[in-house]
Order: structure tokens, then C-alpha cells, then sequence
């Protein structure tokens, strides 16, 4: 389906994270959808990165479970890490 003429957003993929909250530079390192620090900081500088569906371009962003990151042709849902 598509909305405003744009591709189709993927299923995001849950990503399990430890403490409450991550920042957007680092979250792309750890999903892969980023190869590297400075990949990251290209694709967020390029507006290639979205946060519930918005553009951000702060890296530093805080992410917290429930958001989801969409970067690269994949999307990723923010998850708490559960306790073993």
C-alpha cells in the first residue's frame, strides 16, 4: 500500500536493546543498517534516516523501545531487552 506517492515502509524487524534507551547513531551501527559511524552520520546528514516515520537528523537522537528506525530500505522496531 502505498501513502503520499511514497514505497511502502518494510515490517520492522524488533531489536532487543538493554537499557531504556540508545541514540540513533549508534542504533544503526548495532542493527546494520549502517556500516560505521561515519556511514551513519552520511545517511542522518542526508535525510536518508526516519524516526516513526519523520526525517531526523540528529544523531545523538534518544531512542527508546516502541520507536521505530527506518534506514536503507529496512526498518527496525525498538524493543526492551527481556531478563533470562
Amino acid at each position: 500500500m502505498r501513502q503520499n506517492g511514497s514505497m511502502p515502509t518494510p515490517e520492522p524487524v524488533d531489536l532487543p536493546i538493554r537499557d531504556d534507551m540508545i541514540r540513533l547513531g549508534q542504533l544503526l551501527k548495532l542493527a546494520n543498517l549502517a556500516e560505521d559511524g561515519t556511514q551513519a552520520k552520511e545517511f542522518i546528514d542526508n535525510g536518508l534516516v526516519k524516526v516513526n516515520g519523520v526525517i531526523e537528523e540528529r544523531r545523538g537522537r534518544q531512542l527508546h523501545p516502541g520507536d521505530v528506525v527506518s534506514a536503507n530500505g529496512e526498518s527496525v522496531r525498538i524493543v526492551a531487552e527481556s531478563a533470562s
